[in-house]
């Protein structure tokens, strides 16, 4: 009888090794899926790390920002404490805040902005405080703002304040927050700030603060240096913390409502 051959050995040895190759390419792509993984994640942690330096970077950039205009800096000096200034003059588009309140012809404000000068008075003269202090400052702001002095009424409060380095024991004594005065004191119209002191000479900070958007604009105050301004919220405004020595001004309102004017103080 011949012999039969035997395949099942051989069948055998091929498929095992066609399983084999099925392997081989199963463990290849399980790799190959690995290597993606990790690549993928490489990948991922280098973006998140890029993410947190740009991220950082324009942190510190409005912090910086934010420093240029806090209390310690600010974008822009409208007035140097070592300019002499005769006119200065900035108009500013007016707020809403007047519309809230009777308005009166000739007086209320429609021409907004803000004013310095050294010219109204002498240094000598703030040194004294004369009489016809409020007038003179009256009269320089009718001229600016194109209306009638004698419709402007002296209101309340108008006051002396003495500023210096120590630390406010009230609500009150926090000078430096930023406030409208139209808001705050509703019969205010028109603003006025007459220095008695030097800025650097006889204090540290304690510079008035214009808060515009986009760039803060600040007054140096200057012995005789009167700054006004329009009181609504185009005005938005604050003083600096006086870091050291002492600031004095006297401010000086005026209402277009004669309801809310004062007589002249009297001093003894």
């Amino acid at each position: 009888m011949a012999p039969q051959r035997r395949a099942g050995p051989k069948a055998a040895e091929i498929g095992g090794g066609s399983a084999g190759t099925c392997a081989d390419r199963g463990e290849r792509r399980r790799l190959s899926s690995v290597r993606k993984s990790r690549a993928h994640q490489e990948s991922r942690r280098k973006w998140l790390k890029v993410a947190f330096l740009v991220s950082s970077a324009v942190l510190v950039s409005l912090l910086s920002w934010s420093y240029l205009v806090s209390e310690d800096g600010v974008a822009e000096v409208l007035a140097h404490f070592s300019e002499s200034l005769q006119d200065r003059f900035i108009e500013v588009p007016c707020s809403e805040d007047y519309d809230s309140h009777k308005r009166f012809e000739g007086c209320t404000p429609r021409k907004c902005g803000r004013g310095i000068t050294d010219a109204v008075i002498t240094r000598e003269e703030a040194e004294r405080i004369r009489s016809d202090v409020r007038r003179r400052i009256q009269q320089t702001i009718a001229q600016a703002f194109g209306i009638s002095s004698s419709s402007m009424y002296l209101t309340k409060p108008t006051f002396f304040s003495r500023i210096n380095s120590t630390e406010a024991k009230t609500t009150h004594d926090e000078y430096w927050h930023p406030h409208i005065d139209k808001v705050t004191y509703g019969s205010f119209d028109y603003t006025s700030l007459l220095y008695l002191s030097d800025y650097t000479e006889d204090f540290g900070g304690g510079r008035f603060v214009f808060m515009d958007v986009g760039a803060n604009k600040t007054v140096e105050p200057r012995a005789g240096r009167v700054s006004f301004f329009t009181s609504g919220s185009e005005n938005l405004h604050r003083v600096e913390k006086v870091r050291w020595g002492t600031r004095y001004a006297i401010t000086i309102s005026f209402t277009c409502n004669p309801d809310h004017g004062i007589g002249d103080p009297v001093l003894t």
